[in-house]
């Protein structure tokens, strides 16, 4: 990030992500306001920094315009992550996931558009659906599924944000940049909202049997968080970025059976591995796609972006911090590395 007097809005500024980029931004002397509703944000994920003399936490909803409008006014750039996230809680609080994730990219988009800022909206890999051809390129076709299946009003929520987004930038010269996440996780991430890999890792450590849904063939590529913010402020710093879409994450792929068997060799657990049906966790509302993987030419190509961290680097990663979080000690295997 260019400018070390910039003031950064950050709404989602308290969630796992928005966590970690409002840390890296002050890293690199921006003064960072974070807006958070706290439904799925945590104060504890702002812990190792609330005190920074250059940060201001914000307790509030991106649907509030006058609120929105407000700081976007005093600020110079925005990051917009607040959103309804993880498949449990959008399954089951399936309006509010909705307004919040299209209203509240609307008012964020008008009120950058009103006061001329450069902004960033995060997307995700949803939009893809369930698309086949993999790996996942940002100008593919998408493929949606019913509109009876909740599972997708998260997907199709996302999309219409993307719209807005392009729409923004060629009806109203809004500089804005959208980025589709792939499974970022790591250090801070709560499993409450079915995340996968700090709930495998929580049970792993407890000795509990650890839960594949399906038949554990679906594959997907974990992306580590400082990689994903790393990746985003690449971008946000290329004027050549605005206007457009990109993926951003890793593209290292792994089957959900395969990540169970990795996480419990690493916690040294004795965990069986049970595998669930999907309706016995969601419901008859869900559907899952076999693959996920992104296609990254683009952004490589706009911004020079590759992950750094390996899948191994960041379950280790992980499994530290949740043993500091259980206040537990840590595997041997990982005690001396």
């Amino acid at each position: 990030m260019r400018g070390k007097s910039m003031r950064v809005l950050v709404t989602g500024g308290a969630g796992f992500i928005g966590s970690h980029l409002a840390e890296a931004l002050l890293h690199k002397g921006a003064e960072v306001w974070a807006l958070d509703d706290l439904s799925t944000g945590r104060l504890e994920n702002l812990r190792s920094f609330e005190r920074h003399p250059r940060f201001r936490f914000l307790e509030g909803n991106v649907t509030d315009s006058a609120l929105v409008h407000g700081l976007v006014a005093q600020c110079d750039r925005v990051f917009h992550l607040a959103a309804a996230v993880g498949v449990k809680y959008v399954l089951e609080n399936p309006l509010r996931s909705l307004i919040t994730n299209i209203r509240g990219t609307e008012v964020v988009l008008e009120a950058c558009a009103e006061h001329a800022r450069r902004t960033m909206i995060f997307s995700s890999s949803e939009v893809y659906g369930k698309g086949v051809s993999v790996p996942f390129s940002e100008d593919d076709d998408r493929v949606m599924g019913s509109t009876q299946k909740l599972r997708w009003s998260y997907a199709c929520g996302k999309a219409v944000d993307e719209c807005l987004a392009q729409a923004y930038y060629q009806q109203r010269q809004l500089p804005v940049i959208a980025v589709r996440c792939f499974n970022t996780c790591g250090p801070r991430q709560s499993g409450a909202y079915g995340m996968v890999i700090p709930n495998m890792i929580a049970r792993a450590l407890r000795g509990e049997p650890i839960l594949v849904f399906g038949d554990g063939q679906q594959s997907r590529c974990f992306s580590g968080v400082h990689d994903v913010v790393r990746g985003v402020l690449m971008l946000a710093d290329c004027d050549e970025a605005y206007g457009q879409v990109f993926n951003v994450g890793s593209d290292e792929e792994v089957t959900v059976l395969e990540l169970a068997q990795r996480i419990r060799k690493i916690c040294d657990s004795e965990s069986e591995i049970e595998f669930v049906p999907y309706e016995k966790v969601y419901g008859s509302s869900f559907e899952d796609m076999r693959r996920r993987v992104p296609d990254l030419r683009k952004i490589n190509r706009c911004v020079g972006y590759r992950p750094q961290i390996s899948l191994h680097r960041l379950l280790e990663m992980t499994v530290r911090d949740t043993c500091e979080q259980m206040g537990m000690p840590c595997p041997v295997g990982l005690q001396t590395a």
